[in-house]
């Protein structure tokens, strides 16, 4: 088993139903994939489909088509993280500028970058998900804190900080509020380092509630949902790809001979073709290599048979 001794087993036990797998495309040994978005129809300058991935430490954003053809789309001074659409059709990114100072940024049609805005009180912002057409909610992982990014206003405001969102020690690098999406009324969030699923609930006003654990021991780095919110989650050091049902229960869908080793997100498909497909993106295991050593990181598709839920649903 090599490496993989060392993790707790929290998936020994976990029904193993693969989802058809093929791999969409490739990046070199030491690309690391963090993030994804899909462009839906009617953005023109991007078909159906089109799948935008954030490559971190880089500060690239690349833009790939369904066959698979990659081009950079973007180019960040910095690194780049979370990736969301805007209601016109660009992007918001989070990550760090030049400076290691954390920032979101805007990403127009063609390309063009601009800095929203710098967050020296912020850490180290990760996932990003909409909460209304103009507001974002971006995990700050290790500050333990959720923001609340309001593009219109270029403002950014704590949304929620409290301890079960932090690291339960501020010395292991791995990240704690990491992944975060919205289900109906909820926000889910993954904890990696504690290794939790929360559930946070958003009033009428956007607010949250208070947070409660959704899942306990699952290793979970960015995700979505299906229409029936079914949560579809990287597993990312465990090598896998999981789906957690409306009740918790957890199966696994992809495993590492799926080309899924080091998978960090998950988005889904936005075409007539693939719409009941999700798309993983992968490091190909650089912060836990396999006995094999670190692999190329991919952009894998897995057929799951649901549709996704959608990004914008207010």
């Amino acid at each position: 088993m090599g490496n993989f001794a060392v993790l707790p087993p929290i998936y020994a036990d976990k029904p193993i139903e693969l989802a058809p797998a093929k791999i969409i495309t490739s990046f070199p040994i030491n690309t690391f994939l963090e993030n994804l978005a899909i462009a839906a129809a009617g953005y023109s300058y991007a078909p159906d489909g089109t799948i935008f991935v954030t490559n971190h430490e880089v500060g690239e954003i690349v833009r790939i088509s369904p066959d698979g053809n990659q081009q950079i789309h973007a180019t960040v001074e910095g690194k780049v993280s979370g990736l969301a659409f805007t209601t016109n059709g660009g992007l918001v990114a989070t990550g760090w500028n030049a400076d290691s100072i954390p920032v979101v940024s805007l990403v127009a049609n063609d390309g063009t970058v601009e800095t929203l805005l710098t967050l020296p009180d912020a850490i180290f912002l990760n996932g990003i998900t909409p909460l209304s057409d103009t507001q974002y909610l971006t995990a700050d992982s290790y500050r333990g804190a959720i923001w609340l990014i309001d593009i219109a206003q270029r403002r950014g405001s704590i949304w929620l900080e409290d301890p079960i969102l932090a690291r339960s020690n501020s010395e292991n690098v791995t990240p704690a509020a990491n992944g975060l999406k919205r289900f109906g009324d909820f926000l889910y969030v993954s904890n990696t380092e504690k290794m939790l699923l929360l559930r946070i609930p958003i009033d009428a006003a956007n607010q949250p509630g208070e947070p409660e654990i959704f899942v306990e021991q699952t290793n979970i780095d960015d995700f979505a949902f299906d229409v029936e919110g079914n949560l579809y989650g990287a597993t990312h050091i465990y090598n896998s790809v999981i789906r957690i049902a409306k009740d918790g229960s957890t199966t696994i869908i992809a495993q590492a001979e799926a080309g899924v080793i080091g998978s960090t997100a998950v988005a889904f498909g936005q075409g007539e073709s693939d719409r009941t497909a999700i798309y993983v993106v992968t490091n190909g295991g650089m912060f836990l290599p396999p006995p094999t050593g670190v692999v190329p990181a991919n952009v894998v598709r897995l057929e799951v048979g649901k549709a996704g839920y959608p990004n914008f649903r207010f």
